[in-house]
């Protein structure tokens, strides 16, 4: 009978590089969202070009800058239109691009759906954040939508671990466990509820206007769909044979390795803001 394996040490020096990295992305971020306009739109188009570059070195090694451009290309356009507010042209320009994507990727990919879904699997996040921002009472939902991302990112990785124990899905991310998943949750919703106390306390911010416990609802989902855009990024990099997206981001990896969670969550408090303007959220 063969005895488990140690359980590796806590890697600080990871961690240091981690909050450096954070250092500086974070203010970045928050001074982006706390402007709005064309600073938000400027941090967004700077986003997806990196995504897609990514994207394109994941999945056409030979064509990368070809399939880049086009993918890149199709998301931008499709950004800028929703910033305009043309909201019902956003996804007739979403479809169109994933095809013209595929069709400029040909010979370039092993399936030239890789390169359509590209378009897919960036548009539809960014153009939720256009639309989080620029809503009524945009700024505090946005900055909800950061906080509920990286407070189950960072709590489920401290967490996960500090504690080790099982592992939550160890053929596809051998290094998440339960106890991480389960302590990124529970940070979620409270940074939901934090967000929520912040915008009824500071005159700075519009007044969500939620419950706490509606707060802590979005923030429990938010954090799940953290969770599930962590791991559906971890297939798509088991599919392509990769470690990580990129390294552009010190102790990170890729673009794409810290925004993935991010890209499912925004869909979410998106959703979450969409059930508020209709009046269906208590």
């Amino acid at each position: 009978m063969t005895s488990p394996s140690p359980a590796k040490r806590f890697n600080w020096s990871n961690l240091r590089i981690r909050v450096a990295s954070a250092t500086v992305l974070v203010p970045t971020v928050v001074a982006a969202v706390w402007f709005g306009d064309v600073w938000y739109l400027g941090l967004i188009l700077v986003g997806v070009a990196l995504l897609a570059r990514e994207w394109a070195e994941m999945s056409a090694r030979r064509a990368v800058l070809g399939v880049a451009l086009a993918i890149g290309a199709a998301v931008a356009i499709s950004v800028i239109v929703a910033f305009r507010g043309h909201y019902y042209i956003t996804w007739p320009v979403v479809i169109v691009g994933a095809v013209a994507a595929a069709l400029m990727a040909r010979g370039a990919v092993e399936r030239r759906a890789d390169a359509a879904y590209g378009v897919i699997y960036i548009a539809p996040a960014v153009i939720a954040m256009i639309w989080l921002r620029r809503m009524e009472a945009g700024l505090s939902w946005t900055l909800l939508m950061f906080t509920v991302t990286w407070f189950a990112d960072i709590f489920a990785f401290a967490t996960g671990s500090l504690l080790k124990g099982p592992k939550l899905w160890p053929r596809y991310s051998p290094n998440k466990t339960w106890s991480g998943f389960f302590g990124g949750l529970v940070a979620a919703s409270l940074g939901a509820v934090g967000i929520v106390a912040l915008s009824q306390a500071l005159p700075a911010l519009p007044d969500l206007h939620l419950a706490w416990p509606v707060a802590a609802a979005i923030g429990l989902l938010g954090g799940l769909a953290t969770m599930a855009g962590d791991l559906w990024e971890s297939m798509l990099k088991r599919r392509f044979g990769v470690k990580d997206s990129g390294d552009l981001i010190p102790g990170h990896g890729g673009m794409l390795d810290r925004v993935d969670g991010l890209m499912f969550a925004a869909i979410v408090v998106a959703g979450a803001r969409l059930l508020d303007q209709w009046g269906w959220l208590p």
